[in-house]
C-alpha cells in the first residue's frame, strides 16, 4: 500500500496480516472474534435461567481458554513461527493421515460455530422484525462474505460499537430507565421474581446467589466446550500467527481479561432485566412468561431490550448482534479460507501456487464456506435444533482433539499414534457417554433429552478427558522424541523446501517493499520486523514470555474458576442488597477496563504511525 510496506493484495498480508499486529489490536480482535451471537444470547439465557451465577460462569468458563491460549501463542512463535495454520504443524509432525483427521475436526468446529452464529442471529432478527428465518440465515453471511473479501483482519470497529451499546444498556438498566433505574430496584425485582418463579437448584430458589447447581454444571460444560472452540478453531490460532512474537503473550492475556466483561456485563444487565421485567406490560410475552422454546432460542436478552427501551432497545440489540455476527463470522471465514487454501489446495493440489493464485483461492473459499454455513443452519432449523442445543453439544463432538492439538505444539513426546488415538477415541467416548446418559436419566434419546444438562455434561467430560488420557498413554507406551527444527522450517525462506520450490512472491509483493521504502512509516515497520525476526531466530528469548504466560494464565484461572465462585457456592450465600450493588459496580468497572484495552489501547499503540502518516500526506500534497 502507498504509505506502508505491506499490501492487502498479497496472500501473506490477507491471511496473516504480515505477522505484524500489535497487542492492543490482537486483544481487540480476540474480543471481536470470541463475541459470537451465542456469547450475547446464550449468556442472557443462562442469566434468565440461573440468575447472577449464569453470567459469571459463562464468562469464567470461557475466558480460561483464551488465557491458556497465551501459552500456545508463545509456543507457536517458538516452534513454528512461519506457519499459516496449526494444521501445517500437524502435517509436519505426523504426516498425511493425521493431517486429514485434524482437518476434519477443524472444519467441524468451524461449521458448528458458524451454525450457532446464524441460528442465534436469525432467531433474533425473525423475532424482532418478522423477517423469514431462512431469508435471515442467507442474508447474514452474504454481507459478511463481501466484507471479508474486501477487508480482512484489521478492523476493530465491531468492538467499538459493541462496547458502546453494552454500556448504553448498562446505564439504562442501572441508572436512567424508569422501569428499573438502579441496582437496588433490580435487587427488589429479582427477589419478587424468585417468589413467583423460583430457580430449581438455586439456594432458596433465588436469582441472587452463586449457589446454583445447574449454573455450576453449565460452567463445567463451558470449560470443555470452550476448550474445543478455542484450541481447534483456526480463528484463534490466526491471531497468534498474526501477532508480533515479542507481544503475543501479552495480547492474549489482555484479550482474555477484556473479553470476560462482554458476557458478564451484557448478561448481568439484559439477562437479569428479562427476569425482572417479565411481569411488566412492556415485556413482549406479557402476561405469560417466556416459553422454554423462546428461552433456548436465546430470546431473553432481545425481549429484555424491547421491554426496557422499546423500539430503540430492539434496534440497539439488532445492531450489537449484527456486529457480533459480522466480527465472529468474518474471523471464521478467514480461518476456514486459510485451512482450505494452505492445508488442502497448496499442500495437496498445487504446491507451487503463486501468491496471486493463493489469494484468489482464499477469496473463493470464503464464499464457499459462507454458503455452507447457511445450508447447515437451515438443516439444523428444519430438524428442530436451536442455539442452546448446539452450544451444549458442540464440546462433546470436538473435545477429543483438544489435548492432542495442544500437545502438537507444546510436547515433543506426543507421537502420531497418540494424537490419532486421543482424538478419535475422545469423539467416540463423548458421543457414547452423551447418548447413554440421556437414555438412563430421561428414558429416551431425543432432541429434547440430548440437549439437557446431564447428558451434555457427561459427553463433554468424556470427550476431553479420554482425549487427554489416551493421547498421553499411547505416546508414552512407545515414546519418540521430536525435533522442533522440523516445525520451525515450515514456510521458512531458508529451508530446503522453500529454496527449492518456485518462488510464490508476486509482482505486487515486490512492488510493495520497494516503491515506498524511504517513508518514515515504512522505516518504522522495517525496524519492528527486524526486531521480531531476531526474536524468532532465537527461541530462548521467548522462554521468559512462556513462563509468564504459564504463571499468569494458571493464576487467573484459579482465581476465576475456584477462588471466587467455589467458596460462595459452598457457603450457600444469597446476595444482600449492598453486595449486589457492589457486584454491579464491579461489572461496570470491568466493562470500562475492557473498553480501554480493546478500543483505546489500539489507537494509543498506533498514534505515532498516524502522526507520521499525517505529516507524510501533508508533505506529499505540498510537493
Amino acid at each position: 500500500n502507498r504509505y506502508t510496506k505491506y499490501s492487502t493484495k498479497t496472500s501473506e498480508e490477507f491471511n496473516t496480516a504480515s505477522r505484524s499486529v500489535k497487542p492492543g489490536l490482537i486483544a481487540s480482535g480476540i474480543v471481536s472474534a470470541w463475541t459470537w451471537a451465542a456469547t450475547l444470547l446464550q449468556a442472557g439465557t443462562v442469566a434468565y435461567q440461573y440468575g447472577v451465577a449464569g453470567p459469571f460462569w459463562y464468562a469464567a468458563g470461557a475466558t480460561v481458554q483464551v488465557l491458556m491460549f497465551s501459552v500456545l501463542a508463545c509456543k507457536v512463535k517458538m516452534n513454528a513461527p512461519n506457519c499459516h495454520t496449526y494444521l501445517e504443524i500437524i502435517y509436519a509432525r505426523y504426516g498425511v493421515l493425521t493431517h486429514w483427521v485434524f482437518i476434519f475436526f477443524a472444519l467441524l468446529t468451524n461449521v458448528l460455530v458458524g451454525s450457532q452464529l446464524l441460528l442465534g442471529g436469525s432467531a433474533v432478527v425473525t423475532s424482532l422484525t418478522g423477517m423469514n428465518v431462512y431469508a435471515a440465515i442467507f442474508l447474514i453471511p452474504l454481507g459478511v462474505c463481501v466484507y471479508v473479501v474486501l477487508g480482512g483482519l484489521r478492523d476493530y470497529s465491531h468492538t467499538l460499537i459493541l462496547m458502546v451499546i453494552i454500556l448504553y444498556f448498562m446505564f439504562a438498566a442501572y441508572a436512567t430507565n424508569e422501569k428499573i433505574g438502579s441496582p437496588s430496584e433490580m435487587y427488589h425485582l429479582l427477589e419478587a421474581a424468585a417468589l413467583k418463579r423460583p430457580v430449581n437448584g438455586n439456594q432458596n430458589g433465588s436469582y441472587l446467589t452463586l449457589k446454583s447447581n445447574f449454573a455450576l454444571v453449565f460452567g463445567v460444560i463451558q470449560l470443555c466446550s470452550g476448550s474445543g472452540c478455542v484450541f481447534l478453531d483456526q480463528a484463534y490460532w490466526q491471531r497468534a500467527i498474526v501477532s508480533r512474537p515479542s507481544t503475543a503473550v501479552r495480547a492474549y492475556i489482555l484479550g482474555g481479561l477484556a473479553w470476560f466483561a462482554i458476557p458478564f456485563g451484557f448478561a448481568t444487565t439484559l439477562g437479569l432485566a428479562a427476569v425482572a421485567l417479565t411481569e411488566s406490560p412492556s415485556f413482549p410475552t406479557f402476561p405469560d412468561p417466556m416459553t422454554q422454546t423462546e428461552v433456548t432460542a436465546g430470546l431473553s436478552a432481545p425481549f429484555a431490550a424491547t421491554a426496557l427501551l422499546g423500539k430503540g432497545g430492539a434496534f440497539a440489540l439488532l445492531v450489537v448482534l449484527f456486529m457480533a455476527v459480522t466480527s465472529c463470522a468474518s474471523a471464521e471465514l478467514i480461518a476456514v479460507s486459510s485451512i482450505l487454501t494452505f492445508d488442502i489446495y497448496k499442500t495437496y493440489i498445487k504446491p507451487s501456487a503463486s501468491s496471486d493464485q493463493l489469494i484468489f483461492i482464499a477469496h473463493v473459499m470464503i464464499c464457499v464456506f459462507g454458503l455452507s454455513m447457511a445450508i447447515f443452519a437451515c438443516i439444523w432449523n428444519v430438524v428442530g435444533i436451536d442455539l442452546g442445543w448446539l452450544f451444549l453439544v458442540m464440546g462433546l463432538l470436538i473435545g477429543g482433539a483438544v489435548f492432542p492439538v495442544a500437545f502438537a505444539i507444546t510436547w515433543k513426546g506426543q507421537t502420531r499414534a497418540g494424537a490419532l488415538a486421543g482424538a478419535i477415541t475422545g469423539l467416540f467416548a463423548g458421543v457414547l457417554a452423551w447418548l447413554v446418559t440421556a437414555q438412563q436419566y430421561y428414558g429416551s434419546v431425543s432432541v429434547t433429552s440430548t440437549g439437557l444438562e446431564y447428558p451434555t455434561l457427561a459427553g463433554n467430560l468424556a470427550a476431553n478427558m479420554t482425549g487427554l488420557i489416551v493421547s498421553i498413554c499411547v505416546s508414552l507406551a512407545k515414546p519418540e522424541s521430536f525435533d522442533w527444527a522440523t516445525t520451525r522450517a515450515i514456510n521458512a525462506v531458508s529451508s530446503p523446501l522453500m529454496s527449492s520450490a518456485p518462488s510464490s512472491t508476486s509482482l505486487e509483493e515486490k512492488k510493495s517493499t520497494t516503491s515506498n521504502s524511504n517513508l518514515p512509516t515504512v522505516r518504522d515497520e522495517e525496524k519492528a520486523s527486524a526486531e521480531d525476526a531476531a526474536v524468532v531466530e532465537t527461541p530462548s528469548k521467548l522462554r521468559r514470555a512462556f513462563k509468564t504466560a504459564c504463571i499468569v494464565s494458571f493464576l487467573l484461572t484459579f482465581i476465576m474458576d475456584f477462588l471466587i465462585p467455589i467458596p460462595m457456592f459452598l457457603s450457600h450465600y444469597i446476595f444482600s442488597q449492598g453486595f449486589f450493588t457492589a457486584w454491579v459496580i464491579i461489572t461496570f468497572v470491568w466493562v470500562f477496563c475492557s473498553t480501554a484495552i480493546s478500543v483505546i489501547l489500539p489507537i494509543w499503540e498506533t498514534a505515532s504511525f498516524f502522526k507520521q502518516l499525517f505529516w507524510e500526506i501533508i508533505g506529499r500534497k505540498e510537493l
